[in-house]
This record gives structure tokens, C-alpha cells and sequence, in this order.
């Protein structure tokens, strides 16, 4: 579904994601996962088009977008859900639910959609005509997975969705990607939990100062002693 064939992100002189190949298959749920600046977040916005590429190639659904713009690449069927949240502060949180619609032509499932957000959300229901920059944090970060979720992605990209989450919000944030997966949206996930991160996945990549070092199943990641050592606390 989706193919990154060896991608490299510069920022000026200083190198953020150095020849990385990966691949998402239609269904899967597959983590990124790394320390602080070793390349993941660069890769996602990569391959939103919110990154410029120095080499390599990306292709989504058998398509080049490596050189697409962002708003054609959510036309395309890819999503982003921001490390950060990255709501529209000052607009209410209806509004900024239908930005998440804004490239759909079909404003009645468009409607529909938002009202079955609502249902699955009540506390963004409860908090429509409200600022979104008002909200808690497990709120916003709600209102951001429900506004991606409002593009109707094939691929939805989370980046670090546990990112400052009272831990109460951190398993129901876990939780919906594991329902969003289950429901058929493709999910490629940066993640700074490890742990939970391969808990939640099929497979997954580790980076380090922006190469893949190691890749596979989420078991045998769990079971390597390396990445338990260096990752998950022993």
C-alpha cells in the first residue's frame, strides 16, 4: 500500500532520515519507533508532502507522491494526526472538525460522518460550539484523531498520540488505534512508549539518527534483547 524506497530528509546541513525503506500492506498497523530525533516524525511528514525529499522515492497505492502537495495527498487517502495535536486554537471544535473535510466533495456522507464522530466522541459533542484551544489535553488530542478520521483516510498517520496524555487518556488513545485498525483504516504510528507500541502493532522499524537499524515482527522485537535493553527497561 504504501513503499518509502531509501528517503533521506535534510534540514540545511544537518541530516534527519538517511536512506530509510519501509512498507505498510493494507491493513497492518505499523509502529516507528526510536529516540528523541532519530528520523520518525521527519519520515511521516515526508510522506505527507509537509517535508521536501533529498533522494528516494515514495509510492502510496501504487502512485509517486513524492512530489505531491499535502492537500493532494489527503485527496489521495492519506491522513496525518500531528504530534502535538496541532487543533486550530482559536476555532470551535465543530470547526475544526469540518476542516478535516475540506478537500471532500461529498458534504452529506461528509455530515454523516461528523455526526457518527460525535456519537463515538461525546465529549467533543458536548464541547461543539466551544474553542478548541480551550480543551484538555486528552481532548484535543480526541478532537484531532476525530478530525483526521474526518478526511475518510485509507492511511491514517499518528505521531506520538500518548505525547503528554494523562495516563486515563493514554489507554483510550491506544485503544481507538487499535479500532480504527480493526475497522479496516491502514495505521503507520510514531510512538515514544515502546512497549505499547509493539503491544498494539503488526510489525515495526526502529530508527536510530535517522536509518532503520532493525525491523520485524512486533513479537520478535519485543523478544530481542537489544531493544529491551535499550527500549523497553530491561
Amino acid at each position: 500500500m504504501l513503499k518509502l524506497e531509501d528517503i533521506s530528509v535534510h534540514y540545511g546541513s544537518t541530516v534527519a532520515v538517511d536512506h530509510v525503506s519501509l512498507s505498510v500492506e493494507e491493513g497492518e498497523l505499523v509502529t516507528l519507533i526510536g529516540a528523541n530525533g532519530a528520523g520518525k516524525s521527519s519520515t511521516l511528514r515526508a510522506i505527507s508532502g509537509l517535508e521536501p525529499l533529498k533522494g528516494g522515492s515514495i509510492t502510496f497505492e501504487g502512485w509517486p507522491i513524492e512530489r505531491a502537495r499535502p492537500q493532494d495527498i489527503i485527496e489521495r487517502g492519506i491522513a496525518h494526526c500531528p504530534e502535538g495535536r496541532r487543533v486550530f486554537p482559536a476555532l470551535t471544535v465543530r470547526e475544526n472538525l469540518e476542516m478535516g473535510a475540506y478537500r471532500r466533495l461529498d458534504r452529506q456522507r461528509a455530515r454523516a460522518d461528523l455526526d457518527g464522530l460525535l456519537d463515538r466522541f461525546p465529549r467533543l459533542r458536548e464541547r461543539l460550539a466551544q474553542p478548541a484551544g480551550t480543551l484538555s489535553g486528552g481532548e484535543q488530542q480526541m478532537l484531532a484523531i476525530a478530525r483526521a478520521l474526518m478526511a475518510r483516510p485509507r492511511l491514517l498517520m499518528f505521531d506520538e498520540p500518548s505525547l503528554g496524555l494523562a495516563p486515563n487518556f493514554v489507554e483510550q488513545v491506544f485503544a481507538l488505534v487499535d479500532e480504527i485498525r480493526a475497522e479496516g483504516t491502514t495505521v503507520l504510528m510514531v510512538e515514544q512508549n515502546a512497549y505499547a507500541a509493539l503491544e498494539l502493532c503488526d510489525r515495526s522499524y526502529l530508527l536510530e539518527t535517522g536509518r532503520v537499524v532493525c525491523e520485524g515482527a512486533a513479537q520478535d522485537m519485543l523478544a530481542n534483547p537489544e531493544i529491551r535493553r535499550a527500549y523497553l527497561g530491561g
